[in-house]
């Protein structure tokens, strides 16, 4: 083991039993003292650098800097913690290299003064987080590459089913007196179906444009986007004759057209699942800390608070085509404008007793 005579029996044993390889160096940065945990963590043995020069410790790329910085420590003795998240190198006897966190104390003794240096292996950790950073990627990589195959395949089959829609229509209109009752139903059975696909393409389409076709964030009045949106929803608004009140809201910075969408689709939403009275929307905003939080309120038909998650799934239906039309998308693509404003969406609903769309943007 390596001795210093600036430390007594008992601070030895103190170094001896720390957690963490521990070394002492003088103000020339030479070695005074190597606890066994150090010994074996670089693969020395005992007294083998005594007087020996730390920079032995350190990958050669990294020595100069490191002699500036033991002469600026002992200059300053400005102590420094470990886990302040700065990663460093050191080097194995071997020669291989390996990740470390270091916290630096100065000690004062009869003799002058000396530096402790804790060091800790990190690889283990490195190692976690580089897979994780590498997942991540992986995952962003591959969530690009699906809106982007989602984008193309969408718009690439716009074209062959719009002919098929085409030519069925052209189909039914002229042999529509000249078939038998069966051959009319499958004709518009292939009539229905193609609207219904031609629908569940636009929406998917819209889902990709909401990810793919990212601008900067500009400041936006909300109350311009709410006036907008309503506007887009004229002619729906003014056949179920229904009423929209809001409070004064902020303005955010955000994306307009993915704003005005997002209140578009609530708006929509609470429209085609109302109840026999006529359609209330009321926005409310609440001011938080971090983030404005609104609420869209509607007098509709509501839902089982069970399934209050799974209507934000993508092509996640509760009621039949019968029932109500549509492809199950105008809450997703909400969900994902909300995502990309840095806030989250929720809903609290009853049967019966409407709708609460709860949404957070920053400020």
């Amino acid at each position: 083991m390596l001795s210093i005579d600036v430390l007594d029996k008992a601070s030895q044993q103190i170094y001896d039993t720390v957690p963490d390889a521990t070394i002492i160096v003088n103000t020339h940065g030479e070695i005074q003292y190597m606890n066994e945990l150090a010994q074996s963590l670089f693969g020395y043995e005992e007294n083998q650098l005594l007087q020996q020069p730390v920079d032995q410790l350190i990958p050669f790329r990294f020595r100069d800097a490191h002699t500036a910085h033991i002469q600026r420590y002992v200059q300053t003795h400005q102590p420094r913690a470990m886990g302040d998240g700065q990663i460093l190198y050191a080097r194995h006897q071997l020669g291989h290299e390996f990740p470390v966190e270091v916290s630096l104390s100065p000690i004062q003794s009869a003799k002058g003064f000396y530096v402790v240096c804790a060091i800790r292996d990190v690889t283990e950790r490195v190692t976690i987080q580089q897979t994780l950073q590498r997942q991540k990627q992986d995952l962003e990589r591959s969530n690009e590459e699906l809106e982007r195959f989602a984008y193309v395949a969408s718009h690439d089959l716009q074209e062959p089913l719009r002919i098929i829609a085409s030519f069925t229509q052209l189909l039914a209109k002229r042999y529509a007196s000249k078939l038998d009752q069966e051959a009319d139903e499958f004709i518009d059975y292939i009539v229905s179906g193609t609207k219904r696909m031609q629908s569940l393409i636009n929406d998917l389409l819209s889902y990709s444009r909401v990810s793919t076709h990212q601008k900067q964030f500009d400041t936006i009045d909300l109350n311009e986007v709410l006036e907008q949106a309503k506007q887009n929803l004229w002619v729906l608004i003014e056949d179920e004759q229904a009423t929209i009140e809001s409070a004064q809201l902020p303005c955010i910075s955000g994306d307009r057209t993915q704003l005005i969408q997002l209140f578009q689709n609530l708006f929509s939403n609470a429209l085609k699942f109302k109840s026999d009275q006529s359609p209330v929307i009321k926005i409310q905003v609440k001011n938080t800390d971090e983030a404005f939080e609104f609420v869209v309120e509607d007098n509709g038909i509501g839902i089982d608070s069970q399934y209050a998650d799974k209507i934000f799934v993508l092509f996640k239906r509760l009621h039949t085509q019968d029932e109500y039309a549509g492809t199950g998308i105008g809450l997703t693509i909400a969900k994902k404008i909300v995502e990309l404003h840095g806030g989250r969406i929720w809903l609290e609903s009853e049967r019966g007793k409407g709708s609460r769309f709860y949404f957070t943007l920053k400020k």
